[in-house]
């Protein structure tokens, strides 16, 4: 999905705007639509934090409901369109009577539920097992819950079942969600939903319990499938008295979905997120079966990882024995953590080239043809070098700039600004839940 997206949906409503006040309802009526895709698409690939998504979400909920009236104009439902912003006002509720209690059975409001449902399930990813550094014990356990049975559905029949629910949880950053991507694109018959929090939750009352129904309504109706849920503890923390009303009914929609009397929920598994596991409901624990650790990397783990975050396209010069020492530095370093420290690596040619006073010509590829040798490229260089001139990065023709190779000395640099982001508590707190409620595989 481009990084445009967002931007389109916000040039349709701007077009349908203008139509819906120029009265090309039915013009109108096409690019509020064709918008809100536009917007389901930016809240699941490009928003970036709740709020925004929120954000995002209330004006889909805004031009559904604009989009509706213009459809009920246009089908002759009412005698003149409704004005922007005049809908709820007293006058009209009068006239419609008892309209405001059918909502729930409205074929428009279903249909926005549904377009908002739509954005829950996503495309497949294309991560590998092999993609995921470490994390060998839960991964076999993930193939033993999904793979399997997808594949061998004859192994899994009298009291032998699959299970149906996988709680996985540790420090933030070491792979719990990218660990379930791969789940995602190795369980190749399976339908895969990826919700948040945001996804599930509405202000309407009611209709979070709703949305989580027709989750598991949608993953029965597509099974094998598999549902996610990222951050889980933000839908099912404790019960207590202080929550709302609405947190409880939605928790208790969860406990009736995930293991309720008369849910069939064979060929369906609720794979489940969390940094933080002990805030979890102890019904809602109980209900994941599984609880899988997901532990800070060890040493051969972070040398994989660092060479699969420089990628094999990137030039760089470090050898097998950088790599390893870089895993043996950065004990106590989440994957997230090691990730950080390249990305800052990989930037350190860019400074190179940023802050150098002089370049020297040298031999290499050539932008045009990488299969032709040329020898009048121009890399940084030191003042002191044979060949150096004198000149800035604004000097140099863009064709003719040779980029720097990634050294162990950037990697070290990196290193050195970049701390681990798990503290000594956080991690206490996971080993004591893990002693009384996890496994280990």
């Amino acid at each position: 999905m481009s990084g445009n997206t967002l931007q389109k949906a916000i040039d349709l409503v701007t077009k349908a705007t203008e139509e819906d006040k120029n009265k090309n309802y039915e013009e109108a009526l096409r690019l509020y639509e064709h918008a809100v895709e536009y917007f389901l698409h930016a809240i699941k690939y490009e928003a970036q934090g709740d709020k925004a998504k929120e954000s995002i979400r209330a004006k889909c909920i805004t031009y559904l409901d604009r989009a509706e009236k213009l459809k009920e104009y246009l089908k002759g439902g009412k005698k003149k369109a409704i004005k922007d912003g005049d809908g709820g006002s007293k006058k009209d509720s009068k006239d419609k009577g008892s309209d405001n209690s059918d909502d729930e059975d409205d074929p428009e409001k279903k249909k926005m539920l549904s377009k908002l449902n739509d954005a829950i399930m996503v495309e497949k990813p294309n991560i590998k097992w092999d993609d995921v550094a470490g994390l060998e014990s839960a991964k076999e356990a993930l193939k033993e819950a999904v793979i399997l049975p997808i594949k061998f559905p004859h192994l899994f029949t009298g009291k032998r079942q699959p299970w149906r629910g996988i709680l996985l949880f540790g420090p933030p950053g070491t792979g719990k969600s990218y660990l379930a991507k791969a789940v995602a694109t190795e369980a190749n018959n399976s339908t895969f939903f990826s919700v948040s929090s945001s996804d599930l939750v509405s202000k309407w009352l009611g209709e979070s319990e709703k949305l989580v129904k027709n989750l598991f309504e949608m993953a029965r109706e597509h099974k094998p499938s598999i549902i996610f849920i990222d951050e889980v503890d933000s839908l099912t923390s404790s019960r207590s008295d202080n929550e709302s009303e609405s947190a409880r009914r939605i928790k208790t929609e969860f406990l009736v979905q995930m293991q309720g009397v008369g849910n069939d929920n064979d060929g369906v598994l609720v794979l489940g997120a969390t940094n933080i596991p002990w805030v979890l409901d102890a019904a809602i624990r109980r209900r994941f079966e599984k609880r899988i650790y997901i532990d800070l990397p060890e040493a051969n783990a972070r040398t994989n990882m660092f060479k699969l975050n420089l990628g094999q396209e990137t030039a760089h010069s470090l050898t097998e024995e950088n790599f390893r020492e870089l895993g043996q530095r950065t004990e106590g370093y989440s994957g997230a953590d090691v990730a950080l420290v390249v990305r800052d690596a990989l930037m350190q040619p860019v400074r190179k080239v940023q802050t150098a006073t002089h370049f020297k010509k040298v031999s290499g590829p050539s932008r045009d043809d990488p299969n032709k040798i040329v020898h009048d490229l121009l890399e940084p260089c030191s003042p002191g070098d044979r060949g150096a001139v004198e000149m800035t990065w604004v000097q140099v023709p863009g064709e003719k700039l040779k980029e720097p190779l990634v050294s162990f000395q950037d990697m070290l640099r990196s290193l050195a600004t970049q701390r681990p982001t798990v503290n000594a508590e956080d991690l206490k707190k996971l080993e004591d839940f893990r002693n009384d409620f996890g496994q280990d595989g």
